[in-house]
């Protein structure tokens, strides 16, 4: 006799639904040594499915779906592999003086968390409290989070991963549109698209059963990526499948420019589209004037006959079919993120492209609840429902439902990266909560934030497995995996899930809404915190209503019921599946183009090894890793298949530095270096080299990444980064920090 839950993927946004059958009877995982362990990959270098205490088998299958119609990518077909990992953290762990983890008691852990935050508060006022959220946490965690952040802790100090993704395409979407949504139509709307324009997303390896969906525009031929790799997405446009668009990084902006030109100076701009439903024509017309097909090639390296058969294809889409704009986070993740997508917005813009029966223009979001997570209250300058912190109505809205006076409620926090550079400083945070996030390997400047976590007087890290960032705790708090626990979830097109619990969890494991709540009773808190993913929905439910993102028409029994639930819903509703068709969220009813230019960048730091080359370094994922890696570098068939970062160089800059396939190389810059193997490869610009994110130590990426950020949206600068690239030789850097073992 088996057991059986339907629920989602644990990884990306597209939250493919599969089922997960488990035995009637299954036990919870065997509880570890206070130092979990790495998985070891077995003998024959494949992953099963997590191994039940009777023999039996975890088993994954894909569910019919309309994201994923029944297909799952390698990681969610292994996902279950950790559900009974041997590296499972299931008790609190303390870190003693010596530095070596021991299991304390729940009684002993609350007991010093509570002491800590008090004598903290005391000594350096409330705002020495922070926390740092992430994507992945259930809406009802990041409702709750946001909620004990303010209320329970006092701090206005919180911010959550989600800035380190959506947030330049989130604040272009609230400036253009007067409100985000990832995709603001479903995604079965792309199937019968005539041209899609894709740009800095390599959805063939990030979330790969999203591909199916763009089969109908390759038949078309009207497929176009825009990517300086020639990568697995870009690959899709060739046989006649569409144009891949190779621009130097960095300069996305300045190609969309160039498009809009052509679209204005060709007369392809759907001027009664344009007349009713958008305010900035002109002075968006005066904007481009300046960027011309050639002028942009000389910038971009683009051919001019590309850019404007780009922009004639986008428009004869508009007319045939439907056209679709697409932005990802290659071209977002920049200090003129903010600026780049909303350069994309004013080009769909142009064309009428946005809401419309059968064109549009999205942004594809990246964490399995990148959407959800940033509407509910984890987000610096935000309150549930998409309400601005600093607005008094929503202040008001808020208190009432908490059951506070208003001025409970802490001003605006600090975004992510300037949460991180505060730690330890005097005026700084001293203390900082950290929830589905391995900040130590994903952060920008990774180097710099080890050593302020080391600054802390407390870290306290809660992760079911041993990261990098819990390595650094000083407390370790285990918690619950995704098919351990209920809740909801908001995928890629603004449709709310239902997460189902398939099994049962080990016995020292916790939900962090166990944690919050009891932590909230600790401190005498104010309002009230529960451990029931429900009862936590239902205020959710009240916090969002007449908010942006307004959750209040949606229930659990109607999403268990299958209903398809988009934001808004407001109750008596039917949702929105499609954004926009009417009016846009601004008082008006119509959508802002705003001008936007390039910008200088910093000149980095010079070099004087003589063997080593000026590179631009971009970033990114790989198909069977996700994040910072320390769920899949824990899946031993991923980890077989790519079990080191490789960074990736044209052979001809190769040929000039000495370097062979294989050979180990050095990725250095005043931040710091990365030692790894090269990989040879025609699919990169010969002044470019790619590495990816997900591996710590020597191997982390973003020891090279700069913590700049752009002046909108907070985002840091991951995709653009100069390097002095070489040879591996002596020559050591003893400035690098290196982390303490983990994983």
């Amino acid at each position: 006799m088996t057991k059986s839950a339907d629920t989602h993927c644990p990884y990306c946004a597209l939250q493919c639904a599969m089922t997960l059958k488990s035995p009637a009877a299954l036990a919870p995982a065997v509880q570890p040594g206070p130092k979990p362990a790495p998985a070891a990959p077995a003998q024959d270098g494949t992953v099963h499915n997590a191994p039940a205490p009777d023999g039996q088998a975890l088993e994954v299958n894909g569910r019919d779906f309309p994201t994923n119609r029944g297909g799952l990518c390698r990681k969610g077909w292994t996902s279950a592999s950790l559900l009974q990992h041997p590296g499972r953290v299931t008790e609190p762990l303390l870190k003693g003086p010596d530095g070596v983890f021991r299991p304390i008691t729940w009684d002993e852990a609350l007991a010093r968390i509570t002491t800590a935050v008090r004598e903290i508060r005391a000594k350096h006022g409330a705002d020495a409290i922070g926390v740092f959220g992430g994507g992945g946490l259930t809406n009802e965690k990041a409702y709750q989070l946001g909620k004990f952040a303010r209320l329970a802790l006092g701090t206005s100090r919180i911010d959550y991963n989600g800035r380190f993704c959506m947030s330049s395409a989130a604040a272009a979407g609230m400036r253009a549109f007067g409100l985000d949504r990832g995709l603001p139509f479903p995604l079965e709307a792309l199937d019968t698209a005539s041209t899609i324009l894709m740009l800095g997303s390599n959805v063939a390896e990030t979330m790969p059963p999203f591909v199916q969906h763009l089969q109908g525009v390759r038949d078309a031929g009207g497929l176009i990526v825009v990517d300086p790799r020639r990568s697995a997405t870009a690959a899709f446009t060739s046989d006649g499948g569409g144009m891949h668009l190779q621009p130097l990084p960095g300069t996305d902006l300045t190609l969309l420019l160039g498009l809009s030109h052509v679209v204005i100076h060709e007369g392809l701009v759907d001027a009664c589209y344009v007349a009713a439903r958008t305010t900035g024509y002109d002075a968006l017309v005066r904007s481009v004037n300046a960027f011309w097909p050639e002028r942009v090639q000389s910038i971009t390296g683009v051919p001019a006959e590309l850019i404007r058969e780009t922009a004639r294809m986008l428009a004869e889409g508009a007319r045939r079919g439907g056209s679709y704009i697409l932005t990802g986070r290659g071209v977002e993740q920049h200090v003129d993120g903010t600026d780049t997508a909303t350069a994309a917005i004013n080009l769909s813009l142009l064309l009428g492209l946005p809401g419309t029966a059968r064109s549009g223009y999205g942004t594809l979001t990246g964490q399995g609840n990148g959407q959800g997570g940033r509407e509910h209250g984890q987000k610096a300058d935000q309150l549930p429902g998409y309400r601005k912190i600093t607005d008094p109505a929503a202040r008001a809205h808020m208190a009432k439902v908490w059951n506070v006076p208003e001025e409970l409620i802490p001003g605006p926090g600090l975004p992510a990266v300037q949460l991180l550079k505060s730690l330890g400083e005097p005026d700084g945070v001293q203390c900082l909560f950290v929830h589905a996030s391995n900040i130590a390997v994903a952060s920008p400047d990774a180097n710099d934030v080890i050593r302020r976590l080391r600054t802390l007087e407390f870290l306290v890290v809660c992760d079911f497995f041993m990261s990098e960032t819990a390595a650094e705790a000083d407390l370790v708090l285990p918690v619950l995996q995704w098919a351990e626990e209920e809740g909801t979830l908001t995928n890629l097109e603004g449709r709310v899930l239902r997460r189902r619990q398939a099994i049962q969890p080990p016995a020292g494991a916790r939900s962090e809404l166990w944690i919050m709540a009891r932590l909230a009773e600790a401190l005498e808190a104010p309002s009230t915190y529960s451990d029931d993913p429900e009862t936590v929905f239902e205020e959710l439910r009240l916090a969002s209503a007449g908010g942006a993102a307004d959750y209040s028409g949606i229930d659990y029994a109607m999403l268990d019921g299958g209903a398809a639930a988009y934001w808004p819903y407001p109750a008596g509703s039917t949702g929105t599946p499609r954004l926009f068709l009417d009016a846009f969220a601004h008082a008006d009813g119509r959508a802002v183009m705003t001008p936007v230019a390039p910008r200088r960048r910093r000149t980095p730091a010079a070099n004087a090894d003589p063997a080593a080359k000026p590179m631009t370094l971009i970033t990114g994922r790989l198909l069977e890793h996700y994040q910072s890696g320390a769920q899949t570098r824990r899946v031993s068939e991923l980890l077989a298949s790519q079990p080191e970062a490789r960074m990736q160089i044209h052979p001809a800059a190769a040929a000039a530095m000495g370097i062979t396939d294989g050979a180990q190389v050095s990725v250095a810059n005043e931040r710091g270096e990365v030692v790894c193997r090269a990989e040879l490869s025609t699919a990169i610009r010969p002044e470019t080299v790619f590495l990816p994110f997900h591996f710590p130590e020597l191997e982390s990426a973003n020891r090279l990444t700069e913590a700049a950020t752009d002046p909108i949206s907070g985002m840091p600068e991951f995709k653009y980064n100069k390097v002095w690239v070489r040879l591996a030789g002596s020559l050591q850097d003893t400035s690098v920090l290196q982390t303490s073992e983990a994983s």
